[in-house]
Order: structure tokens, then C-alpha cells, then sequence
């Protein structure tokens, strides 16, 4: 069945077409769900109440643009509201720039998958999220400081603090493999 179709029988409140939806998605979801959660049941949390979401306000998708990204964004945008109610303040030192050190390229390309996502989510929460939106999801420090209600400089500073904490986290896990 085409999208377009799944979508406009979803509109009509067909079972069916809502269940293809979810299917079609919720790996694609999950994944990005579990990029913005430190463990697979607040993933999975996340992943029912941003389909919840997706079925109330499809009457607002326009069929203009990739559908799966603004699903995607709603995943986003809901991450972002359930960190808001759990803690209104991220670590904030008020550096806006700190030196990188250390060539960690062979360590990622020894790392597997799954060490990266682990050490990614024990990250501090306001590191993991703006980690995820800038380097993953592709966001500019201007949209993430809308996006998290911090100045871009706070932004900035919380990518770098991930990277270097990633970082040591690598170079901690090269050394332990050697």
C-alpha cells in the first residue's frame, strides 16, 4: 500500500491503515527514540506518545515534504517536552568554547554500534540532547536554542562537553581493548 493511501486512511480512522503506519515507522522511530532516552522502556514511552501524537494531528500534515520526516519531528519535539518535565536545568559552566584533543578516529572505527549508542546515552541528559540534534539530526545551534529554550552559546558549549566526554570515553575504551 502507497503512503499517501496509509495516510488518508488513517484520516478516515481506518484500523488497518493506522496498524500499516505504525508498522512502516516504528523502527525508523524507535531508533530515534532511543537517540533522546537512557534505557529501552522510556524509548519505548516515548515511542507510543509521539504516535499518539501523530494520529491526533495528522489532520495537519499537508502531504508536502518526506511524511517520515515530519513523523520524525514529532518523535523529536516530543523528546524534547518530556526532558523539559523532568528537569528545566542543564549543565551549564557558561564556556562557549573548549580545545579538542586527541586523534579518536581509529577508536570509532574500532567501536561497534551498540558501545557507541551506550556511551552516547550516558551522556548527561542536556549533552545527549544536543549531541542528537546537532549530530544527528542535523539542527543548528540557532534551532536547538529555540528548540530547548537556552541560548546558543549554552548550546554550543553542551556540544562540546559531549564531544570531549565522548572523546575520553573512546580513548578510555581503546585503551581497555588493547
Amino acid at each position: 500500500m502507497e503512503m499517501d493511501n496509509i495516510i488518508k486512511g488513517c484520516l478516515r480512522g481506518d484500523r488497518i491503515c493506522q496498524k500499516a503506519l505504525y508498522d512502516l515507522l516504528s523502527g525508523k522511530m524507535m531508533a530515534v527514540c532511543m537517540r533522546y532516552s537512557k534505557h529501552r522502556m522510556e524509548a519505548e514511552d516515548l515511542l507510543q506518545d509521539g504516535f499518539i501524537k501523530v494520529f491526533l494531528n495528522l489532520d495537519q500534515y499537508k502531504f508536502e515534504g518526506p511524511f517520515e520526516q515530519w513523523v520524525r519531528r514529532i518523535m523529536i519535539n516530543n523528546a524534547i517536552k518530556k526532558y523539559h518535565k523532568k528537569s528545566n536545568q542543564f549543565e551549564n559552566t557558561g564556556l562557549d568554547s573548549m580545545v579538542e584533543q586527541g586523534d579518536t578516529t581509529n577508536a570509532v572505527n574500532d567501536l561497534e554500534y551498540g558501545e557507541l549508542v551506550t556511551m552516547v546515552n550516558s551522556l548527561p541528559d542536556g549533552y545527549r540532547l544536543v549531541f542528537n540534534l546537532y549530530a544527528i539530526e542535523g539542527y543548528n545551534h540557532g534551532e536547538i536554542s529555540t528548540l530547548l529554550n537556552i541560548e546558543e552559546s549554552t548550546s554550543r558549549s553542551q556540544l562540546v562537553k559531549a564531544r570531549k566526554s565522548l572523546q575520553e570515553k573512546l580513548l578510555k575504551s581503546q585503551k581497555t581493548k588493547v
